[in-house]
Order: structure tokens, then sequence, then C-alpha cells
């Protein structure tokens, strides 16, 4: 129910019930407190189109955002997250999982020189989706008319993963994987990537990113190979997956991005950054 239903089930006016709800959450945050992170997860909303960012960063370990703020996702707004935490607090973070924004990156090295820096896996495998992506399009203009047909309106179904689709999504991947070659295999590689993240050692996982590597040898994926360089420049963050040390729940980001999402859709017609804000950080609390 958004607001405006809230307001029109009491028959008071919205800003009214906005107003209320913005207290109720602001003495959900004085309740809560500001809490001594160990792992935080580092991430960017889009407030609207022309790239407007907002900085969110979350606890980990207790499974919720603490700061959404900076004025873009720059350096210097990530910096703004460290001084709000102050140095007793910072001492406290040994991880921060974040995607390959230099950055995010930059600042956290500046400000926590002694945390493990992890790429989210998501990031990295969204960045590999667009890769195979590139492939199907260049395969779409490759082709002739009629061997089109099995790429044509197929971008998604080649993307989702197999357990989400219906069976005539199965259907059709099926039937576009046996009719082009060079799909099928980006198909194959961009599922054995997922690999990577089980090995509980660097040795083996950078073993195994060496034989993927050499997979795309004389295949002509040149998407993929721009990936495996950008992998290669980032392997430090990844690598840091095989630490058995690093146990957190990495899937909470994800979780979080669509309850933001959802709240972005419920608080467009507000155009009230402010309430967007104290959304967000009680988004995972309970009720008073």
């Amino acid at each position: 129910m958004t607001i405006q239903d809230v307001a029109k089930e009491l028959k008071l006016d919205w800003h009214t019930v906005k107003e209320l709800d913005k207290q109720y959450m602001e003495k959900q945050l004085q309740r809560t407190g500001v809490p001594a992170p160990g792992a935080i997860g580092i991430d960017e909303i889009s407030l609207r189109k022309g790239h407007t960012y907002r900085i969110v960063v979350s606890d980990l370990e207790r499974k919720r955002p603490i700061w959404f703020g900076g004025k873009d996702r720059s350096e210097e707004s990530m910096d703004m997250f460290y001084e709000w935490l102050g140095q007793k607090k910072i001492k406290k973070v040994r991880l921060a999982v974040m995607d390959m924004w230099k950055a995010f990156e930059k600042s956290t090295r500046k400000n926590v020189p002694g945390a493990s820096i992890l790429y989210d896996k998501f990031h990295v495998m969204r960045h590999l989706g667009e890769a195979l992506d590139k492939i199907r399009k260049q395969e779409y203009a490759r082709l002739k008319e009629k061997d089109r047909s099995f790429i044509k309106g197929h971008k998604y179904t080649l993307l989702s993963n197999w357990e989400n689709l219906t069976i005539d999504g199965r259907k059709a991947l099926k039937k576009l994987l046996e009719a082009n070659k060079r799909i099928h295999i980006a198909y194959i590689l961009r599922e054995s990537f997922g690999q990577l993240w089980n090995y509980r050692s660097e040795g083996w996982a950078r073993r195994f990113f060496e034989n993927w590597k050499k997979s795309l040898k004389w295949q002509r994926l040149k998407p993929y190979e721009k990936f495996a360089e950008m992998i290669e420049r980032h392997w430090d963050g990844i690598a840091a997956y095989s630490k058995p040390e690093i146990i957190v729940s990495l899937g909470f980001v994800e979780e979080l991005n669509g309850k933001i999402r959802v709240i972005q859709r419920r608080a467009y017609r507000l155009r009230d950054e402010e309430y967007l804000h104290l959304k967000i950080l009680t988004c995972m609390l309970p009720e008073i």
C-alpha cells in the first residue's frame, strides 16, 4: 500500500500521513543507533534518469542498510560515509563488499587500509551477462533474416537462469542453443564461470580461471576476452571469495536492491529525498 493509499483510507491529507510516517521512522532509527559494522556492502542507486546517484552502505552481519547519502558515486561521496562512521568504528571494518567501481575502492583503501575488499559476485556475473548479450547481438547482425528467428526476442530467455525459465522459455532456449554454435558455447562458458565462487582455496580458484580463459582460445568471443581481462585486473577482490574467514550474507545486497526499487516506485511521485532516505534505512528494521 502506498502512502497515497493510506491517506485515502484514513481520509487524511497525504502530506500529513507522510510527516507522521517520517516521525515513526526517525524513532526506529533512534532506537537502533549507529552500529560498528565488521562487514559492509557498498552500492549505488540511481534516483532518476540523468545519472543522479546516491550511495547505500549496509551492515552485512546485521543485514540492514546503515547509511544513505553522498552527492554522487564519487570518491568524495564515499569519503562522507567513513567520516560519518567515525574513526573508532572504522577500525572495526574488516571487509567491504562492492562492485568494481574505482571510486569506492580508492576511498575504502584510503580510509580503511586494513580491510579486505571483495567484489560483489552478482555485479561480476552481471558483467558476464552483458558480454553474452553482446555476442547475441553480434550473431543477430551477422546472420541472414531466416536464421535470425531463433535469436530475435529471446534476450531475457538467454540471460535468465535455467531454473527461472518457464517450460516454453526452456524450449525456446534449447532451440536457440541448437541453432547457433557461438551462442551455445558462450552460454556454456557463462554457466561454468559460476563455479569460481565455490572454491575455498585461491590456488584452486586461480587454476579454474586460467582453464576458463584457455577455453576462449579460437572461439572468437571478443566480449568474453574483454571480460577475462577485467577479471584479471580485479583478481585480488574476486579471489577474496576463497578465503575461509570471509563468511557473510552476500545475497543480502541484491535483496536490499530489490526492496529499494519497490520503495522508489512507491515514493516516486513524492520527490522527497529525505523521505526516501528514511524509507531505505528502516526497510529492514523491526516495527516498534
